[in-house]
């Protein structure tokens, strides 16, 4: 399965969009590009698999795969880039500003729901460009 997240870049964060077959699921913020830097800045644009994940603060989540020099990027909810993400993608239902959203909890379930097939041995992909 390929998931599709094409981004817009502002200044104050990114805002982007998660796709599937050219179907939206959810919205997305992010931290502003700053070169890659490690927590500051979201994460360069290619191609990530994705893994099913849990921790107690994230409940379910996932994690991209060997991003360059970065660890632990993460889609989880959030609904403010810049004070609630390290360099990790939060889904969001509706972008309210640059690096803002709402309802984020609702928007990791529809990508849970698109996302049953991690339960199965099909791999999941994200390319990550520019809109």
């Amino acid at each position: 399965m390929e998931l599709e997240l094409l981004r817009e870049y502002f200044l104050q964060g990114t805002n982007g969009t998660i796709a599937c077959n050219g179907i939206a699921i959810c919205a997305t913020i992010e931290l502003p590009w700053k070169n890659n830097s490690a927590r500051i800045s979201c994460i360069p644009e290619g191609r990530y698999s994705l893994i099913k994940r849990y921790s107690p603060k994230f409940k379910n989540h996932y994690l991209l795969e060997n991003v360059q020099d970065r660890q632990y990027i993460l889609i989880h909810p959030a609904n403010n880039a810049l004070t609630e993400l390290k360099g990790c993608i939060a889904p969001v239902s509706i972008i309210t500003g640059i690096g803002q959203g709402v309802r984020s909890l609702k928007a990791m379930q529809a990508i849970h729901n698109q996302l049953s097939v991690l339960d199965s041995d099909e791999k999941v992909f994200i390319t990550i460009k520019k809109k």
